[in-house]
């Protein structure tokens, strides 16, 4: 009671007269200097302290000095007054939306004293659990004001990390999460402040955190102390090469219970395929899975280490019952360059059993894992179990596998052999088979559409185009393929086996009889121009009051479109395949009959009809010069406005190499904004593989629309002409820097000829005499091999001419093409 009758009397005055705020205020802050007594000034922080409420600026204005003082000097000392100091502080500093300004002056203003941040580091050393605690609060909202301004104190000081390292390490959870949350703020784009706390073995105490509150299965602090270690590893190569060299790394295999030493022949255990997931451990295993695809995308990894991870995000991805988001999240931290066998990688999926709330799960026949992913792709998750509706996180998911894929196929014998794969056997079959790709592109267009349908083909379109695309040799094999007209009604999803090679111990297909000669298989391309052609009439034959149906036929039309005009693209055979198949009339009609509404398919219609103009090299009855009248009267400058319009579509401008997945249309237009995120539906029109062939070549297109049907474009060059043509220009090029390297050379041979100051000129001048004799030998052997090269092509010329004289004396017809192109022989020559 004596206490607060003193602290009265002082506030009150000597006569008892009311005092004003600014006045109390300036008698507390005089009763904190170190002349008065501790309790005292205790008294006096408290007041304040209740003071900054209503008179934050005054208290700052007036008593911050004095504060600092006293935190420097009596908060080691005495707990209370170290507890009251640090919180009247932090009341000062702290931003408000009323006195922001005000908040980051007294910061700036604490700032100002190097002696007061140390103290801080200091005093997080005290065992006490409030000085520990306001300390730890003060320096947060420090590093929310001014966070260089305090990293560079932190640098600085002496004891600095072994203090914020020791907070790590205390028993009470309210330190230790609040501490988190501060070493967060103090790590954020301070790469030096990483690794400093890194070297004190931050990596290690957060970790013991993780396991201590339970894994993926513990709360938010364990998600705190994951997203702690990401900050120190991400942008921090010094910080990712300490980690490995850590035991870590096997321990995120651990934590999210995937066994860390698993050989690539074995299975993972059903406890990892089949787990309960709630949101909790869904965001802890999401921060592992980026700290391992973090590791897998850095220099310096191991080869160990990669395909342990890449093995798990494949076995997470395509044989476990983790959330969708999870799964995409897997599949798109997967390095681009992948190496890894998914051909050979045997996985072993589960099927939800229907109606008991995934709670019962069906194990399937193993699959190899490029199987499940092609499955995936195609149809969706649990073979399109829930592919009803067209839902954001279902379609990113087949969005990402496809992308693996896409990566997995750029090596061109891979390629080659996933075509080779699907030719008719050699030797006739009673049991034709047919993998679910082929299935998938070959299905006839039916009216009502079937959305689900659809959109598989859709995707099978996607997938053939990444098999085509820079490969003219699988574009030969494609004209091979002729499928069965006798397709199975579906493929299941896993354990067919039938994808990579069709003959991996797969069920045959029902046995069919022999077809007539008359319904003889179709090649691709006739049948892809087929179903091209039933969908454009099924689409006008649609009421324009159904948008959705109508919309489903477009995107159909879409993929089909987007497939051909990659596969026929500097592919003259294939051309020609087409245009005898009538695709040149089915590429017209869109274009005559297009509306103020339509830009995508008269777009892509006008496009391929360009790449047909273009690379209509073969000999035939529709000719370039077939084809020019018909681009005369539909005009170059409308078919030119076509593709202008599909170029500016949303649709097309949204795909992003991120991301392909839009907001769907049908829910935009009418204003749909689903509550849940997880019900929001969304649509797939393009990839970004052929949004950037798009990119690259539609100006081409675009000018050779008004090429003279007899001149032979650039573009259009194929054969060993092109290849001549490119390796002349190549030597020509070496020729041209070895010509300049001379140049260079000689220039430093008079340079040294002509000093005297050089220690030993004659070695130097003889070392370049050298050097020049190399070059100039070097120069004559090019340009020998460009004289053998030009003599080459001289007689290939002579050649040609002289077969084709002979085969005019026989008899047989050469195209007005073929012809053309003598006379500009002739005319070279």
């Amino acid at each position: 009671m004596d206490f607060f009758s003193q602290t009265y009397i002082a506030l009150r005055g000597p006569t008892g007269a009311p005092q004003s705020p600014t006045d109390t205020i300036a008698k507390l802050s005089d009763r904190l200097s170190p002349s008065t007594l501790l309790a005292d000034r205790r008294a006096a922080v408290l007041s304040l302290k209740g003071l900054t409420r209503d008179c934050k600026a005054e208290v700052g204005e007036r008593a911050l000095l004095g504060l600092v003082q006293v935190l420097q000097n009596d908060a080691e000392i005495d707990a209370d007054i170290g507890k009251a100091v640090l919180e009247t502080l932090r009341h000062l500093c702290e931003v408000e939306d009323s006195s922001k300004e005000l908040g980051l002056k007294h910061t700036d203003a604490f700032l100002a004293n190097e002696q007061a941040i140390n103290a801080l580091f200091t005093l997080l050393a005290d065992a006490h659990f409030y000085v520990r605690f306001a300390t730890l609060q003060l320096l947060a909202t420090l590093l929310q004001n001014r966070r260089s301004a305090v990293q560079g104190y932190f640098l600085k000081a002496p004891n600095g990390a072994s203090s914020i390292i020791s907070v790590l390490e205390d028993k009470r959870e309210i330190i230790r999460n609040e501490s988190i949350v501060m070493i967060q703020l103090l790590i954020s784009q301070s790469p030096d402040i990483q690794k400093v706390l890194a070297f004190e073995g931050a990596f290690e105490k957060l970790f013991t955190i993780v396991t201590q509150e339970g894994g993926v299965e513990g709360g938010v602090i364990a998600q705190d102390a994951l997203r702690c270690a990401d900050g120190l590893l991400r942008f921090n190569a010094s910080n990712q090469s300490y980690f490995r060299e850590t035991s870590l790394p096997a321990l995120l295999c651990s934590l999210v219970l995937f066994p860390p030493n698993l050989q690539l022949q074995d299975a993972p255990p059903q406890e990892f395929a089949l787990q309960f997931w709630d949101q909790q451990k869904t965001t802890n295993v999401s921060l592992i899975i980026g700290i391992m695809g973090m590791l897998i995308g850095s220099k310096g990894s191991s080869n160990q280490e990669t395909m342990l991870y890449v093995r798990y995000f494949v076995e997470l991805a395509l044989a476990s019952n983790a959330p969708t988001p999870m799964k995409t999240q897997a599949l798109h931290l997967l390095p681009s360059n992948l190496a890894f066998p998914l051909s050979e990688v045997v996985l072993t999926p589960y099927m939800p059993v229907p109606e008991t709330n995934g709670e019962e799960w069906d194990r399937l026949e193993p699959a190899s894992a490029l199987d499940v992913l092609v499955e995936l792709a195609l149809h969706g998750e649990y073979n399109g179990m829930y592919g009803d509706r067209l839902l954001k996180d279902a379609l990113e998911l087949r969005s990402a596998a496809l992308n693996v894929f896409d990566n997995f196929v750029r090596k061109e014998e891979i390629k080659q052999a996933i075509v080779q794969g699907m030719l008719p056997p050699e030797a006739p079959t009673p049991t034709p088979m047919i993998s679910p790709l082929l299935h998938a592109l070959c299905i006839p267009p039916t009216s009502p559409l079937n959305v689900m349908n659809t959109t598989t083909t859709h995707f099978a379109t996607l997938i053939f185009a990444h098999l085509l695309t820079s490969s003219p040799r699988c574009k030969a094999l494609a004209r091979s393929i002729k499928p069965s007209l006798a397709l199975p009604p579906s493929t299941p999803n896993q354990g067919q086996g039938q994808f990579f090679v069709p003959a991996d111990n797969a069920p045959p297909a029902p046995s069919v009889p022999e077809p007539e000669d008359d319904d003889a298989p179709q090649s691709l391309i006739p049948l892809f121009t087929e179903n091209l052609s039933l969908s454009l009439l099924s689409k006008s034959r649609v009421d324009t009051a159904n948008e959705r149906e109508v919309m489903e036929w477009e995107r159909l039309i879409v993929g089909y479109l987007c497939l051909l005009t990659q596969w026929l693209w500097e592919d003259p055979k294939s051309v020609r395949e087409f245009l005898d198949a009538g695709g040149l009339g089915v590429l017209v009609e869109p274009i005559n009959q297009t509306t103020e509404t339509e830009s995508l398919v008269p777009g892509l219609c006008a496009f391929l009809l360009g790449v047909c103009y273009e690379f209509n090299r073969e000999p035939g009855e529709i000719t370039r010069s077939t084809i020019h009248p018909i681009i005369s009267r539909l005009g170059v400058d409308a078919l030119v406005g076509q593709m202008t319009r599909f170029r500016e579509d949303d649709r097309l401008k949204s795909v992003t190499p991120e991301s392909m997945v839009i907001s769907s249309w049908s829910s935009a237009a009418v204003g749909i904004v689903p509550q849940n995120p997880a019900e929001q539906e969304a649509e797939i029109w393009f990839d970004w593989a052929f949004v950037d062939f798009w990119k690259s070549n539609h100006y081409t297109v675009q000018r050779g629309l008004s090429a003279d049907p007899n001149a032979l474009s650039s573009s259009a060059s194929s054969g060993p002409s092109a290849e001549s043509a490119m390796l002349i220009n190549s030597l020509r090029d070496v020729i041209r820097t070895q010509a300049t390297e001379m140049d260079k050379l000689q220039a430093q041979l008079k340079d040294l000829t002509a000093s005297t100051s050089a220690e030993d000129p004659h070695t130097r001048i003889a070392d370049l005499e050298v050097a020049l004799e190399e070059a100039q030998g070097n120069k004559r052997d090019v340009e020998k091999e460009q004289e053998d090269l030009l003599v080459l092509l001289d007689e290939m010329s002579t050649k040609r001419r002289r077969d084709k004289a002979r085969m005019r004396e026989a008899g047989l017809g050469v195209s007005e093409d073929e012809g053309e192109d003598d006379g500009d022989d002739d005319g070279e020559d």
